[in-house]
């Protein structure tokens, strides 16, 4: 794949990067809907459509970049409205629907995996070559998803699990992090730091869903 051009890397990565990222922040307001808060679904964000879960720039500008110039890939879609205040028990409860994202992730990636055994043991030729590539990618971009936001970095969702789990004054002391969040991240991506943390976990993940089919 390394030999191919960027019409080519983009033209079998848009499909998962579109749905790694937009069904992620789905599962945050289906979650959030189950525990009590309708906020996502009065605001139109309750839906498996991605055009309602698009940023330009975090979800199509940004992976387009990093695909291309071969480094971290990264992005996100436009974050789906959570009131803690409408849930049931919201320290309890904002810990099942931060966990959801990542674990669409898990559930996407485990789908795509299944795609590849299956377009890669297929005889046909045809479009069985780029499907199997594509499912590839869905794998990859999943897994690296779902690694990076379980972090415990607010305001990434692994930070408000966190938050979730701690005590009361602990929790308040790691939320003071969050308006720092993004700058932390940056300054990982930058170094290279962030990809020596995620590896180990990524790799892991990788044994499970060969374990798993």
């Amino acid at each position: 794949m390394e030999d191919w051009n960027w019409i080519q890397k983009i033209a079998i990565y848009a499909l998962p990067v579109l749905f790694a990222i937009t069904v992620h922040e789905a599962a945050h307001g289906y979650a959030a809907r189950y525990f009590g808060d309708r906020t996502a679904e009065m605001l139109g964000r309750l839906s498996l459509n991605p055009i309602r879960h698009i940023d330009l720039f975090g979800t199509i500008l940004v992976p387009a970049l990093a695909l291309l110039l071969g480094g971290f890939l990264f992005g996100w879609a436009k974050p789906v409205p959570v009131d803690p205040r409408n849930l049931k028990q919201p320290k309890r409860d904002m810990l099942w629907v931060a966990a959801a994202g990542p674990a669409s992730n898990l559930l996407m990636a485990i789908a795509w995996a299944l795609l590849f055994k299956f377009s890669a043991g297929s005889e046909s030729g045809g479009l069985m070559e780029p499907l199997s590539y594509m499912a590839l990618a869905g794998v990859q971009i999943n897994v690296v998803l779902m690694v990076l936001n379980l972090l415990p970095i607010p305001p990434l969702d692994g930070g408000r699990i966190l938050i979730s789990l701690l005590p009361v004054p602990a929790a308040q002391a790691v939320s003071r992090i969050e308006p720092f969040g993004m700058i932390i991240l940056i300054v990982l991506i930058v170094t290279q730091a962030l990809s020596v943390i995620m590896l180990p976990f990524i790799e892991l993940t990788y044994s499970f869903l060969r374990f798993l089919l």
